[in-house]
């Protein structure tokens, strides 16, 4: 029974547990960064997302949200990450309107957020 139960739980820590919550990434330049992010968002410009990923998750499962300034980049770096292996990509388009877009869902939900 306790070799039964040691396997069991040596079984239960072997299984990947996937992030459910998503990874913002803002693809742009450090500089336009600096200039105004998403709250919560990573700095990982589009040219260097396929070394650097690595640094902020290497769970294939993990929900990622991309932005850029227009959308361009954000979707270049989707491409990347998905040659990859990485599945659940999402390229959300431009910084001014993925900020447009939670300033809406906050005012939205209000203290049920």
């Amino acid at each position: 029974m306790r070799i039964w139960l040691t396997w069991l739980c040596l079984m239960l820590l072997a299984v990947p547990v996937h992030a459910t919550e998503p990874l913002w990434i803002d693809v742009r330049s450090p500089e336009e960064y600096a200039a105004g992010h998403l709250e919560g968002a990573v700095n990982i410009p589009f040219n260097e997302i396929a070394t650097r990923i690595g640094e902020v998750t290497s769970d294939k499962q993990q929900p990622i949200r991309l932005y850029c300034a227009v959308g361009v980049r954000a979707q270049m770096a989707k491409f990347s990450l998905e040659a990859q292996g990485f599945e659940q990509v999402t390229n959300e388009g431009g910084f001014e309107a993925v900020q447009a877009q939670a300033a809406a869902a906050a005012t939205s939900c209000g203290a049920n957020c």
